[in-house]
């Protein structure tokens, strides 16, 4: 059997020009990155209007077994070109951290890929050394303001700011910096983030023109000054050339999918620690190019598809036309208390316990958001008929079809079925609807997603997020969104609750203003920005030949 490397890189793949001609794009409106690559010009969607239908993407909760998002994604994406819809995919950027990892790639697997696969998940187009540069350098120029006298009265004890780095390196996560005397900066204590997890990467993705984007970095706050007020990177005149160094990674990359779908691939932040959605101007520029635009939310329905619905469209006045719910017969069952190695025979009672867990993801989708859903299995060939006529009857009881997805082995042609009931979908009027106001208060807010999306009884709050959250709402950010930062592997804020526990509490720990992107992260569990890779990680085995050839991908 190939593996998703030998099958990407056996493909033949037409030129990105004939990938944008297929968009009405002419070689005026790109910009080359090779012969498989381009940006998208911000001038080439002057006029157009926003006429394509937007379909999410999403899935239960993930497990060990996996679930198969991006692949049906993608597969969903070239079964809907099969069906003759004009149709792009709008999709994230890898990051080098879980790739070189535990997770691997994300350019999606079999023959529903994602190409050139090795240029997307290494480098691609520099986006996110662009975002980490423009992060660090407001770290360097912040560490510059109070070396040269502190004119702002920058408190080093509060200063909130963190450097980036794209690498999973725990290492980084707590540190002391300007040691080695006077002239070597002033002491104190610092740490690393996660590129993904770096407030300028959520700034771009939430980003409309450069124009806003300037807008929302000088509203970051790096820390506070010693009356307890915000300083923030306008104060340090850091906006403009933050701007500079993002300004081509604001253009969306064009690429192209193994069935010649075009593809844009955009903008990367984590669904668990930040808010898990592919730009904006992507997306936007997708529903211009396309009719139909099929996008994905990392992680579970609890995180991604919430903070894409509750965030994302509410800042982009977007409106979702149907919901793709992915899950697979394995992974309900190891929700179900089955162990991984015994995952290939057929185990209805097991099933019958981890069935909830797509339950509740799906009923949220109906019931909280408003939205049609299908549900999309992904067929292993261990799936019994009876395993698989128990979902189906279980969803039917919710008034959600299901469609067996085979995209991994057959491409879009495993894809077609779901693509037909997407369209039927797509067709219905909706009653889209968010899961809370604006006008409630972040408490309010944070118990609503608590409560409606994860099934939880209540909220727990440290003391240091009761006092965080007195300051937020007295400096005026009450209004604003929150985005959840929380394990992807439970409801809950521990881990080992798979199905779809209840009677729970949700431990807030820590909450802070990403004031540019103008939402309000609450962090609860052991969730870190930072993450660190494995005891054997995927990079051991990754490797390059002499003529420039990658393996070990995946």
């Amino acid at each position: 059997m190939k593996t998703d490397i030998e099958i990407a890189q056996a493909a033949k793949k037409a030129h990105i020009l004939e990938i944008a001609e297929k968009l009405g794009l002419t070689e005026d409106d790109i910009e080359y990155y090779g012969k498989y690559k381009a940006k998208i010009a911000p001038s080439a969607l002057e006029g157009k209007s926003e006429k394509g239908k937007l379909i999410l993407v999403t899935a239960i909760t993930p497990t060990p077994a996996g679930e198969g998002k991006t692949t049906t994604t993608i597969g969903l994406a070239d079964g809907l070109a099969r069906l003759g819809k004009k149709v792009v995919v709008a999709l994230r950027e890898p990051s080098l951290g879980p790739v070189f990892g535990i997770k691997g790639g994300a350019a999606g697997g079999g023959y529903a890929q994602v190409v050139p696969m090795e240029d997307i998940n290494l480098h691609f187009t520099g986006d996110f050394h662009a975002i980490g540069a423009a992060n660090n350098l407001l770290a360097a120029m912040l560490d510059n303001h109070i070396f040269q006298g502190n004119a702002l009265e920058i408190d080093p004890e509060r200063i909130t700011w963190k450097r980036c780095v794209d690498m999973n390196d725990r290492q980084l996560r707590y540190l002391e910096d300007g040691l080695g005397g006077p002239k070597s900066g002033v002491p104190r204590k610092d740490g690393f983030d996660i590129t993904v997890a770096s407030e300028v990467m959520a700034v771009l993705c939430l980003a409309t023109s450069l124009t806003d984007l300037k807008t929302r970095l000088a509203r970051i706050i790096v820390g506070y000054n010693r009356r307890g007020e915000p300083v923030t990177a306008g104060d340090l005149r850091a906006e403009g050339a933050m701007a500079a160094l993002l300004k081509d990674a604001m253009k969306p990359n064009l690429v192209q999918t193994l069935e010649g779908t075009p593809a844009l691939v955009h903008g990367g932040p984590f669904a668990n620690i930040a808010h898990g959605c592919n730009s904006v101007v992507a997306t936007k520029t997708a529903l211009k190019l396309g009719d139909y635009v099929v996008t994905e939310a990392g992680f579970g329905a609890d995180l991604g598809a919430e903070k894409f619905l509750d965030i994302k469209c509410r800042f982009a006045h977007l409106k979702p036309a149907a919901v793709v719910v992915v899950a697979t017969v394995r992974a309900l069952k190891m929700h179900g208390g089955l162990p991984k190695t015994e995952l290939g025979r057929e185990d209805l009672a097991a099933l019958e316990n981890g069935l909830p867990n797509l339950l509740r993801h799906v009923s949220n989708i109906k019931n909280v958001y408003g939205l049609p859903a299908v549900v999309a299995v992904n067929r292993f060939p261990t799936d019994t008929d009876a395993e698989i006529g128990l979902v189906i009857e279980r969803c039917r009881a919710l008034g959600v079809n299901v469609r067996l997805s085979t995209v991994w082995a057959e491409g879009g042609k495993g894809g077609e079925e779901l693509a037909k009931e997407v369209v039927r979908l797509a067709e219905e009027k909706n009653d889209f609807r968010y899961a809370y106001d604006d006008a409630l208060s972040i408490k309010e807010k944070i118990h609503a997603v608590v409560t409606k999306i994860y099934g939880g009884r209540g909220v727990v709050y440290t003391p240091e997020a009761e006092a965080e959250i007195e300051t937020l709402e007295r400096l005026g950010f009450g209004h604003a969104p929150v985005c959840m930062a929380k394990t992807q592997y439970s409801f809950s804020d521990d881990q080992t609750k798979l199905g779809a526990p209840t009677g729970f509490d949700v431990t807030v720990r820590q909450v802070k203003i990403s004031a540019g992107a103008g939402f309000v992260v609450a962090l609860t569990g052991n969730i870190m920005t930072m993450p660190g890779l494995p005891k054997v990680p995927a990079a051991e085995k990754i490797d390059v030949d002499e003529n420039g050839n990658i393996t070990g991908l995946f």
